[in-house]
């Protein structure tokens, strides 16, 4: 089983051509993963702090629906977050949030295992990066070992992680626990704004992290192995929306990786540069699937074409 911990919210998604007629969807980074993962049928279980409000119940019947295994989300007092999500008419999509006193950032270690039972646990985003719930996460994430691979997808919203420096270094605290790192160009150009990112993915090559993965939106995606790297272009796909897309990589990018034996710490130490290539090109197809559909909506597998499955 893969462990996904993080935030589940609101999408509350107002289009350019529509403002009057918001439309709320399931959405946090985390539980876009976790969602991925089961409708690609890998067994997953999602740690979240799921409240009971109405929004709350949605989260959990969107995850109960897909096949998400919940036995380690909390039940929360605290209301949802939302995030507003501005939707551009090409599809592109910004985001501003409402997270004061909500349920997502408020993890105790009383409310974590104490045994971890997953094969990897995928983490990052703002569950994360946010007081109070934040530090705690990063220890419990720092205490799992090298029995259990740990995936991180930073996933930057500015907007709420006020100094860059100590955005910085929290991120640099997250990264030697991390063997696998999924980031973006506007994540990196954000937090390293004089960096280039591969330079960057060397370095963390260099310092022991098995694979990274800097996706570029509609230039493909730079992949960094051992001693290999390379690009792998996107897919072309009849674009609705981007919302969810770098979630559904992630997912399928540890769905493969778990199919062919190369997800746990010890097979991830054997992955090929071949083998990353045909992961990443897999995520890729998966991303372009969501891109074409509104909100935060990846495909099953029987939906991908019989080459994939």
């Amino acid at each position: 089983m893969i462990g996904v911990i993080g935030e589940a919210l609101i999408d509350l998604e107002v289009a350019e051509a529509d403002p009057g007629r918001p439309t709320a969807h399931p959405g946090g980074s985390p539980m876009n993963v976790a969602v991925t993962l089961a409708r690609l049928e890998t067994e997953v279980s999602f740690l979240g702090r799921l409240s009971t409000d109405p929004f709350g119940r949605l989260l959990r019947s969107h995850l109960t629906r897909s096949g998400v295994d919940l036995r380690w989300s909390v039940g929360a007092a605290e209301p949802t977050s939302l995030a507003i999500v501005s939707l551009a008419r090409d599809g592109g999509a910004n985001y501003s949030f409402h997270t004061h006193g909500t349920a997502d950032w408020q993890w105790t270690p009383e409310e974590l295992p104490e045994v971890c039972a997953f094969d990897a646990v995928h983490a990052g985003s703002l569950a994360l990066a946010l007081d109070p719930g934040g530090p705690v996460v990063e220890r419990w994430l720092a205490r799992l070992g090298e029995s259990t691979t740990v995936s991180l997808d930073p996933n930057v919203r500015p907007a709420l992680l006020g100094d860059r420096d100590s955005y910085r270094r929290r991120l640099e605290r997250w990264l030697p626990f991390s063997d696998i790192v999924k980031v973006s160009d506007e994540d990196l150009a954000w937090t390293y704004p004089e960096a280039a990112p591969a330079s960057l993915a060397r370095e963390w090559i260099a310092a022991g992290r098995r694979l990274v993965v800097v996706t570029r939106g509609g230039e493909g995606s730079l992949v960094f192995c051992g001693g290999d790297e390379f690009a792998v272009p996107s897919r072309p796909t009849n674009m609705v929306d981007t919302v969810g897309a770098g979630d559904s990589f992630s997912g399928a990018l540890l769905d493969w990786l778990s199919r062919h034996g190369r997800l746990r710490p010890e097979g991830l130490a054997r992955l090929t540069g071949p083998e990353a290539r045909s992961a990443v090109e897999f995520a890729t197809a998966v991303a372009a699937v969501t891109c074409s559909r509104a909100g935060a909506d990846p495909p099953r597998r029987s939906e991908l074409p019989a080459a994939l499955r």
